[in-house]
């Protein structure tokens, strides 16, 4: 997909604020002590079309809004994903300026899941 300048120019900004993983990192989180929450922040009709399994669907239209009732721990291990890794950024860019600490991008997305053949469900 070919993205506009001023939208990549933000990503870019985030990107340089957060930090990021790929799935092997994702993967290796998941036998570390506090396994983190997989949060898919892609809009609805793309969650339900089919989504990681175990994934929590928080869109990035409500993340600011809806997170702090969700998951009130501002310090749990959050990753987020969305198609390929730019709205999760600006979203884990978001969650840092609230405060949640350990809020991690999936560089790739859902893209590199599917790649990666990891479950899904729809």
């Amino acid at each position: 997909m070919q993205h506009a300048p001023g939208f990549l120019k933000i990503v870019n900004e985030a990107k340089a604020r957060i930090r990021e993983t790929d799935i092997a990192g994702y993967q290796k989180m998941l036998n570390s002590e506090r396994k983190p929450l997989l949060v898919d922040v892609r809009e609805d009709l793309e969650f339900a079309a089919g989504h990681a399994q175990g994934a929590v669907h928080i869109s990035k239209g409500v993340i600011e809004r809806d997170i702090e009732t969700k998951v009130p721990d501002k310090h749990m291990p959050l990753v987020l994903y969305c198609g390929g890794g730019f709205r999760s950024a600006l979203a884990a860019d978001a969650l840092r300026q609230m405060g949640y600490t350990d809020a991690i991008s999936l560089d790739g997305g859902w893209r590199a899941w599917q790649e990666a053949k990891l479950p899904t469900e729809s």
